[in-house]
């Protein structure tokens, strides 16, 4: 009995090795939200908290343009600090099971330092999207970006399997379109309070760094 316990413990660690990064992308958006969510309830700080991680953590705009940031570097570390914050809850839960859901398939796929490329790339692109297209000026919050972009990587390798197979291109295809009508559907549930420039930022960047990596394996 004893022996078995170890090797379960053994195990777990292992594998808690192995999906470092997605891990800890996972708790550090857990704990930023639940940190605010206690400030909110005024359980501790103030109920100013979560109105001051958006103002000097979110992604605005118009820092992009004329408007002066809170502090120097603001322009620049938006385009990372607006993944670890969410709209509330909800957002955050949704986000992190996706996350679990899909980082897990891609170190699968791509080891741990392949996740960490694919999901950077795809941070930095749904910014570069949002800052690209994007016309609202309120902040940009959630890690959804580079959600989209690890469905691009997935659907990048799949793509790329039935070339090198000589399988049908449809299944992809229709992936794309599901992706699509996703959107829409948020867009009209939400309101039209949706990022989608984010989400299509983060979709094309995961699917270029998923393209770069089976390129690179190739050549090694």
């Amino acid at each position: 009995m004893q022996r078995q316990a170890n090797t379960a413990t053994a195990n777990a660690l292992a594998w808690c090795r192995s999906h470092g990064w997605l891990l800890g992308i996972l708790v550090v958006c857990v704990f930023v939200e639940l940190l605010l969510q206690g400030a909110d309830r005024g359980y501790w700080g103030t109920r100013r908290w979560r109105t001051l991680a958006y103002l000097n953590g979110g992604f605005w705009i118009g820092l992009l343009h004329d408007w002066r940031p809170n502090y120097t570097a603001q322009p620049v570390t938006m385009f990372a600090t607006y993944s670890f914050l969410h709209a509330g809850l909800s957002h955050m839960a949704v986000n992190m099971v996706t996350l679990l859901s899909l980082g897990i398939g891609v170190i699968v796929r791509a080891g741990q330092t392949g996740f960490v490329w694919v999901y950077l790339a795809s941070l930095l692109g749904g910014a570069a999207g949002f800052a690209l297209i994007g016309t609202t000026s309120q902040p940009m919050v959630g890690a959804s970006g580079a959600l989209f972009g690890l469905v691009g990587a997935w659907l990048a390798w799949d793509w790329l399997d039935r070339i090198a197979e000589g399988d049908f291109l449809w299944p992809v295809a229709a992936g794309v379109a599901g992706l699509i009508l996703l959107n829409l559907i948020m867009y009209w549930a939400m309101d039209g309070v949706l990022a989608w420039e984010t989400h299509l930022g983060g979709f094309v960047a995961g699917w270029i760094a998923a393209l770069l990596l089976r390129d690179r394996a190739a050549r090694g």
